[in-house]
């Protein structure tokens, strides 16, 4: 199966591109599942259920989140209802909603997906490697999931190369979001898991991570704040990773990474 992985969507020119350019990409690609993640997409912070809404009708199957998941208000109540919707799995428990679920794609394929959160440089959160751990082995690779795919939300580029081979052969997919600054170490490793240490962002690259430069420039200059953060609107990038797995496994068997538009566009893959 054909698997495609957005990376952080940031404001409305990260909305726009993924509303104009997803639905064309599954089309031409045939990608079988998409999971975008959606926590910066509304205003720079959270995502919002209209943008929810948006981001799902351009073709996502699955909508992941971050530590900004509950900057818009409305999230405490609209994610448990919508179950193709996931925060990290290793908030505190009784926070609202779910961070890992088990959906059938477009084209029958059992697909896991589950969002965490990382601890290094990042505020108190429970273990990820163990909450990761409990949830795939609740839904074996290869038994009940025909892929899975792990989306870590995480500051320390170390910290998803560990949580990568933790799982290699264990997972299809891992993949970090969250420093909006897509990596060039796209790999498969020995066990056959597809790794990449951010996916890059969804949005106006023409910026400091996805904002108006002029203020971030000011903080660090100064230390002081004059404003706030305003999400950049010029063209956006689509970035990301797409993999297509081995059927007989659920493991990846070809990796590529996604740009497309804007400042860092490049051919997409032939997938």
């Amino acid at each position: 199966m054909k698997l495609l992985f957005l990376g952080d969507v940031v404001g409305r020119s990260g909305r726009d591109a993924v509303s104009e350019r997803l639905p064309g990409i599954i089309d031409r690609y045939g990608f079988d599942f998409v999971v975008v993640n959606g926590e910066n997409a509304s205003h720079g912070r959270g995502l919002t259920e209209s943008h929810f809404n948006g981001i799902r009708d351009a073709g996502a199957d699955i909508v992941t989140l971050g530590d900004h998941a509950f900057d818009q208000r409305e999230t405490l109540i609209y994610i448990e209802r919508e179950t193709t919707l996931l925060r990290p799995i290793n908030m505190a428990p009784g926070t609202p909603g779910r961070g890992a679920m088990f959906v059938e794609s477009r084209n029958g394929f059992r697909v896991l997906v589950i969002n965490a959160l990382g601890r290094v440089f990042m505020g108190p959160i429970d273990d990820p490697f163990r909450a990761v751990e409990a949830a795939i082995a609740a839904c074996p690779l290869g038994e009940q999931a025909d892929a899975i795919i792990v989306d870590f939300h995480t500051e320390a580029t170390s910290e998803i190369q560990g949580m990568g081979h933790f799982l290699d052969g264990r997972a299809t997919l891992v993949v970090g979001t969250h420093t909006h600054i897509p990596t060039s170490d796209h790999r498969i490793l020995k066990g056959g898991t597809a790794l990449m240490a951010d996916a890059g962002m969804c949005g106006d690259f023409d910026s400091v991570i996805g904002v108006e430069a002029d203020e971030p420039v000011n903080r660090f200059l100064t230390g002081m704040a004059l404003g706030r953060f305003t999400p950049a609107e010029g063209e956006a990038t689509l970035c990301g990773i797409a993999v297509e797995t081995d059927p007989r496994t659920g493991l990846a068997a070809r990796i590529s990474p996604v740009r497309i538009g804007g400042s860092l566009s490049q051919a997409f893959p032939e997938f």
